[in-house]
């Protein structure tokens, strides 16, 4: 049982497909540094407040801290924002 905690150990594939959880934050660089990305109105503020990184439509986790009035809108995030259903206030 001890085995199963050991972040070390090799795990045992045997039971079919394994899935590696990660989360990708920015360094910096990267075409995505370059766009204002949308991302859920509840996780700004949450952001704001504790410091925790945002999942943006497109997939760029990150912490916000610039203004994103400075930048053009991300293509891939403008995409899938278009292609969403309005909410039921229109949004």
């Amino acid at each position: 049982m001890a085995d199963d905690l050991d972040p070390l150990a090799t795990p045992d594939l045997s039971g079919g497909t394994a899935v590696l959880e990660r989360t990708e934050t920015s360094d910096g660089s990267g075409d995505h540094e370059r766009f204002a990305h949308y991302v859920e109105k509840d996780r700004i503020v949450e952001s704001a407040v504790l410091g925790t990184p945002v999942r943006a439509l497109c997939g760029k986790v990150w912490v916000p801290g610039r203004d994103p009035q400075k930048f053009p809108v991300c293509p891939d995030c403008q995409r899938i924002y278009e292609g969403l259903p309005e909410g039921p206030s229109g949004d």
